[in-house]
């Protein structure tokens, strides 16, 4: 029997519907408890975040922006292949990018540091 007919016939078996919604079953409690650890982070830190910008007078409407560069922060900082300089670069880019969308590249630089603990990458 060929490999391309076997990888065909593992699949059928694997793709059956009962299968997958066994599977599914198997890990709901599981990937319920990821997500609520995961959305206590994230509102953790955007909480974190409003609050830095409500104590240095940023007025609401740019709120959203700030908030989203907040949720890229989040995100760059969990990805665990990512870390130290590499990740201080990355925020750099990223500081840069919503700096030309027009927020202030001073208070971007301190939600980096305050609430990320991410430095300024080294020149």
């Amino acid at each position: 029997m060929s490999d391309l007919i076997k990888r065909k016939e593992a699949y059928r078996v694997k793709a059956k519907p009962e299968r997958t919604k066994a599977t599914f079953e198997a890990r709901l409690e599981e990937m319920r408890a990821r997500y609520d650890a995961v959305m206590q982070e994230l509102c953790a830190m955007e909480s974190e975040v409003k609050t830095f910008l409500n104590e240095n007078g940023v007025h609401t409407s740019f709120n959203v922006p700030y908030l989203n560069f907040g949720r890229q922060l989040w995100k760059l900082s969990r990805q665990q292949q990512i870390s130290g300089e590499s990740l201080a670069l990355a925020a750099k880019v990223l500081l840069d990018k919503w700096s030309a969308r027009g927020l202030n590249p001073a208070i971007l630089a301190q939600i980096r540091s305050k609430v990320f603990n991410i430095s300024e990458p080294r020149k």
